[in-house]
């Protein structure tokens, strides 16, 4: 499953570190780049490349909101909801974006374009609303910036 290169990649972080704990994180990256998600066969093979137990793999991919341990659509769309967000309509926004992409929170849009979730923080209270779609910050939202948001990666 793992190719050779991602394979060399995650020898070569497990050797930067006294513990290959600390190497997992950036690991699962790797993987989860060259895969799209985390799905337990890939994460069985990070463990085996860091000499880490399966359940150690487990709890790390799945607690982290930017790690995937179901399929995702190409664009992953992650709304903070935490006080200030909902505050601010971030509750209404995840209305609107489910409505809009007929799909609801935890769900990819039939083509695979979108994948709708919600987070607890994503550390942007002084520009609430707002939601991470990948890399990228939108913050300040609204259902217009919403519509051109969309508009530009559809």
């Amino acid at each position: 499953m793992l190719s050779e290169k991602a394979r060399a990649k995650i020898s070569e972080l497990k050797g930067k570190y006294p513990d290959p704990k600390s190497a997992l994180l950036p690991a699962l990256e790797i993987a989860q780049r060259e895969h799209g998600w985390l799905s337990e066969e890939v994460m069985q093979e990070v463990g085996q490349a860091m000499d880490l137990p399966p359940t150690e793999v487990a709890s790390v991919a799945s607690f982290y909101t930017m790690l995937y341990t179901q399929p995702v659509g190409e664009h992953v769309i992650q709304v903070c909801t935490n006080i200030t967000c909902s505050l601010l309509g971030a509750e209404h926004l995840v209305e609107y974006l489910s409505r809009k992409l007929g799909i609801e929170v935890g769900q990819t849009t039939p083509d695979g374009k979108f994948t709708l979730l919600t987070v607890e923080c994503l550390g942007s209270c002084g520009t609430a609303p707002m939601m991470q779609i990948d890399e990228t910050y939108h913050e300040n939202l609204t259902e217009e910036k919403i519509d051109r948001i969309l508009a530009e990666l559809a």
